[in-house]
């Protein structure tokens, strides 16, 4: 199937493809007549016609779904949700490959990333290729009922009757979903797939923390919804109207409050992952100083505060006022923890603290960006660990610290997040100085 580069552009156009590399957002990469082309529901070295969706910025490359596949990989398999595939759930980008090989994908997103945004070739002097290793969280087996907080969308009255569900991928359009297959069963097992939303309410949000507690919360909050709350049983919270809207987590040998819709990691495995993978690559020692920024509801400070012990100190910096609110109520017992409600570019820039041993980093997905890394790079830390969630994020602040002398000394990747694209790093980072 060939035509004229601005045919082959037209959404609905089928092409047959030979699917190259995997690359960034759970797409793989194609040409066809020296266009490029990013195709989802392939894997590479498959052959596929697929259908051309829309065109990248600027015309620069083409996006398309693989619909049928002339010669399938040996890591596809039936995706286990029958919801997924071309035109269907935007949730899920990798159904259709085995675990396994996921993590390889991951794998090679995240080195990619880091060589051509960070000019790393190699980790602790082993090659680049061999350092990176996505590993499984522990207790998971099949990538599935992992996801303990969920938001769904709400379908339009106008398409039909309303329903929870997912937006199709770089659409508006919501797709039904009767059962999510990574939402945690007792999410999943809540009888509101077909329940008769009011017409203001867009999304509904559903929690189950580590201690078993439920939460669902419509959105806008101010929904009055009385069918809802015979349809729930007694214990599940509906803020605003029942119970109340924050949970507790468990990790790290401690109790965590988390507030409404605040930040903690949705895999039920993933908090106590990274602490471990923190502690072991900081090493802390009693009496050292350590700086944790971007500190949510304090994980990280409670967690290291005992290896620092009573003699050393913990300055959390966190700019949500709820998240810096949970952390005063969940490190109340820890007088080595001193808290900080700021912006964490702001607080650097007062200099506040002018030296630290130690640094966690745990930025949003865009990163912490270069202001942030130089700032606490000149306060003279023998160690920082890098907690990130986004593999050219990461990338690109690394690269800051890597122009400064500093050395990528370790890296460990989790797959925290089965069945998507996502993947969280830690990425440990020495002075050059160091042995």
């Amino acid at each position: 199937m060939t035509g004229s580069p601005e045919t082959d552009a037209e959404p609905g156009r089928e092409l047959e493809l030979d699917v190259g590399p995997v690359g960034y957002g759970g797409q793989c990469v194609a040409r066809h007549d020296g266009r490029v082309l990013l195709v989802r529901h392939a894997l590479p070295g498959e052959r596929v016609i697929a259908r051309v969706t829309g065109v990248g910025r600027r015309g620069r490359f083409l996006r398309a779904d693989a619909v049928r596949v002339l010669a399938a990989s040996p890591d596809r398999v039936t995706p286990p949700c029958p919801y997924a595939g071309p035109g269907r759930c935007g949730g899920c980008d990798w159904q259709h490959a085995a675990l396994d090989a996921q993590r390889r994908l991951k794998g090679r997103v995240l080195a990619d990333a880091l060589r051509r945004h960070a000019g790393v070739s190699e980790v602790g002097g082993q090659a680049l290729p061999e350092s990176v290793e996505v590993h499984a969280v522990p207790g998971d087996e099949d990538g599935l009922r992992w996801r303990t907080r969920v938001r769904y969308a709400v379908a339009p009255h106008n398409e039909g009757p309303p329903a929870l569900g997912f937006r199709r991928h770089r659409s508006h359009e919501v797709e039904p979903v009767g059962d999510c297959r990574i939402a945690a069963r007792e999410i999943a097992a809540l009888p509101l797939a077909d329940h008769p939303w009011p017409h203001t309410v867009a999304e509904v949000a559903m929690t189950r923390s580590g201690t078993g507690e439920l939460v669902v919360r419509p959105e806008p909050a101010s929904t009055r919804d009385p069918e809802l709350l015979r349809l729930l049983p007694a214990a599940v919270s509906v803020p605003g109207v029942r119970g109340r809207g924050r949970v507790t987590e468990q990790a790290a040998g401690r109790r965590w409050r988390v507030s409404g819709d605040g930040f903690w990691q949705v895999h039920p495995g993933g908090a106590e992952v990274l602490v471990d993978a923190v502690r072991a690559l900081l090493a802390p020692r009693p009496g050292e100083h350590l700086l944790d920024l971007y500190s949510g509801v304090g994980l990280f400070a409670g967690a290291l505060a005992a290896d620092l012990g009573p003699g050393g100190r913990v300055d959390a910096v966190e700019g949500s006022a709820a998240a810096a609110k949970d952390a005063r109520r969940n490190l109340h017992d820890l007088p080595q923890v001193h808290l900080h409600h700021a912006d964490v570019r702001v607080w650097l820039r007062r200099r506040s603290v002018v030296r630290a041993d130690l640094v966690v980093l745990d930025p949003p997905r865009t990163g912490a960006g270069p202001d942030v890394v130089r700032q606490l790079l000149a306060r003279g830390p023998r160690a920082i660990a890098y907690v990130a969630c986004d593999p050219v994020a990461l990338a690109r602040d690394l690269a800051v610290a890597l122009a400064a002398g500093w050395r990528l000394a370790q890296l460990r990747a989790y797959d925290l997040f089965p069945m998507t694209h996502h993947l969280e790093t830690v990425a440990l980072l020495l002075p050059a100085r160091s042995g």
